[in-house]
């Protein structure tokens, strides 16, 4: 827990420097590509120091985790072997790689959408993407979609209850540190056994 606690107050600290805003731009496109932090935190953190700028901040979010998930989409069509099969390999995304494929040629654009939505790591279905050479254009549509929902709904959130959501990440961190470790490990199942 205290590693994670860490981890999570230096994502947290970018909220109070001038830095913010870029610090947010980059983890959500390294989030989506490779880095196992998710965005969310910094996200929810800037949003509470001005609540009016959630859903620019949202915007933002978005915008780099697209942007991270296309990167994703290159290392697995262009550099799997080098790149792509390490990153899968941290993730222990190997077994699920054949069915997410199955699952492209079923759902296509629903199961891109789906993780884009979900606490399933969305690095490996940007990774699988590239590498399955699904459809570019659907993956972008699908993750533009899903990502925005993702990020919007956390800034909607903020917007709507503001600091109490803060107070309550506060006092709660490590049953929501729990919570979040068993969100991510059910992402993993759900990978496994349903795609």
């Amino acid at each position: 827990m205290r590693l994670l606690r860490r981890l999570y107050d230096w994502v947290l600290h970018w909220a109070d420097t001038p830095y913010g805003t870029p610090a947010l731009l980059i983890l959500a496109f390294a989030e989506s590509s490779f880095f196992p932090v998710p965005p969310d935190v910094l996200l929810i953190a800037l949003s509470l120091s001005i609540p009016k700028k959630a859903f620019r901040y949202a915007l933002i979010c978005a915008m780099g985790s697209v942007l991270g998930g296309m990167v994703g989409y290159a290392i697995g069509h262009f550099g799997y072997e080098a790149v792509g099969k390490p990153i899968i390999d941290f993730y222990n995304g190997h077994a699920v790689m054949e069915k997410i494929e199955m699952q492209y040629e079923r759902y296509g654009f629903w199961g891109v959408l789906i993780a884009a939505v979900t606490p399933i790591p969305y690095k490996v279905f940007t990774i699988s993407s590239g590498f399955f050479r699904f459809d570019f254009w659907t993956f972008l549509f699908a993750s533009v979609i899903g990502r925005s929902l993702r990020f919007f709904a956390v800034a909607g959130l903020i917007y709507l209850f503001g600091p109490p959501i803060k107070s309550f990440i506060d006092k709660y961190f490590n049953i929501l540190s729990i919570v979040f470790v068993i969100l991510l490990i059910s992402g993993f199942i759900l990978l496994r056994y349903v795609f």
